[in-house]
């Protein structure tokens, strides 16, 4: 039996992790096992390159659980996207980019194929194990979902998300003072984030929960009111700038100082409205989505509020990564590695999926089918405890 692993996408706290374990308990079920990770992701597999578990690396494993990023390296590749492999030189062109892929796992042997990546990479996979079962060769395809914005269908939730968002709150801890070295200063925390909320929501969330830890200096010009988010805005909730200026205004007067935590997918709509009636072209990736870099969300928002607030500076920080590198916390690396022992059983069984917690079966963890996973799942903001969470921040 030959197992492959490989990381696709953007970064998350539970890459190494991932690899780490997988390795661990493929070698504690047999040390004779092979194993392979192609290296920067769907890029690896269809320029076949690729590096072989050593014994010694099969020793070092337990050290990947300590690391963020990704030892085997990501990148995004799209293998229904002719164009963009074509123009990276992935693959000649007339090829077809499956058959490349496809070609590669049988030509490597893979009996099993382990993914480590957002619903692209999981549906990628799907369509790979179906184009080789089409040609007679049976791959087992067992994915792992990963993605800091937890917006992945069915999965309640997604491995190093909430690592992601304790490290965006650990990041804000240290900017927040700078409203400290400006008076009238506008502080806008940008997180990750293009069509769900999730993150800034558990950001939030988890900084604040963090402040109510903290003893403060009122007397001494350190209210507590400072330090606290002044304002939430997340792709699922329109932002009314008019509205939100009247609630704004008299508290910026009152502190002189405002802090803002700003999804980087909210207000695109309106930004790329922008952007395009003054003649600028917007750039995508090669999946189709709009580069967010280019949008600049939170320097937007910023701008908008400045003006209406006669703020004397605005700082934008951007938290993402800093949070999406992160080595993951005890809560990551606990549902990591359940989820690594269950797909490791799965695929033994002859099991095809992506793993993890079914919120369509009572977040029962298992091998969710292929074809019910899906993305653009978006921060349930009718949930009680969201909707009371954002309603006390944006009182």
């Amino acid at each position: 039996m030959k197992i492959a692993i490989l990381t696709s996408g953007g970064l998350a706290p539970c890459l190494s992790a991932a690899i780490g374990g997988f390795v661990q308990r493929y070698t504690e079920l047999d040390k004779n096992v092979e194993i392979v990770t192609y290296l920067n992701g769907y890029q690896g597999l269809l320029l076949g390159q690729s590096r072989t578990i050593t014994e010694r690396a099969r020793l070092e494993a337990y050290h990947l659980l300590k690391f963020g990023g990704s030892p085997i390296g990501n990148s995004r590749v799209k293998l229904s996207n002719v164009k963009d492999c074509e123009k990276k030189g992935l693959i000649r062109a007339g090829q077809n980019p499956f058959e490349v892929a496809a070609h590669q796992l049988m030509k490597d042997q893979v009996n099993i194929l382990h993914t480590i990546g957002g619903d692209d990479t999981s549906t990628t996979a799907a369509e790979l194990a179906h184009f080789l079962a089409q040609n007679n060769y049976p791959l087992r395809v067992v994915g792992l979902p990963k993605t800091i914005d937890n917006d992945i269908f069915p999965i309640r939730q997604s491995l190093g998300a909430m690592t992601a968002a304790e490290q965006g709150a650990v990041f804000f801890e240290n900017v927040v003072h700078e409203h400290s070295a400006n008076s009238n200063m506008l502080i806008i925390h940008e997180i990750m984030g293009r069509n769900c909320g999730w993150l800034t929501y558990a950001t939030a969330a988890c900084y604040t929960s963090r402040l109510v830890q903290k003893t403060f200096a009122p007397a001494l010009g350190f209210p507590k009111e400072k330090f606290e988010i002044h304002g939430i805005y997340i792709p699922e909730i329109e932002f009314d700038l008019e509205r939100e200026v009247k609630r704004l205004k008299p508290l910026f007067d009152q502190l002189g100082c405002l802090n803002l935590f700003v999804s980087e997918g909210a207000c695109v709509t309106a930004i790329v409205k922008e952007l395009e009636k003054n003649g600028e072209k917007v750039a995508r990736d090669a999946f189709g989505h709009i580069k967010l870099d280019h949008i600049n969300a939170g320097k937007w928002v910023g701008e908008q509020f400045s003006k209406a607030l006669g703020a004397q500076k605005m700082l934008v920080q951007k938290s993402g990564y800093f949070a999406r590198s992160a080595a993951p916390n005890a809560f990551d690396l606990h549902l990591i590695q359940s989820c690594v022992d269950f797909a490791v059983e799965c695929a033994c069984k002859g099991m095809s999926g992506l793993v993890g917690h079914d919120e369509t079966q009572r977040d029962t963890l298992r091998c969710i089918e292929f074809e019910k996973v899906k993305g653009g799942k978006l921060l349930d903001v009718n949930n009680s405890h969201v909707q009371q969470f954002l309603q006390s921040i944006n009182k």
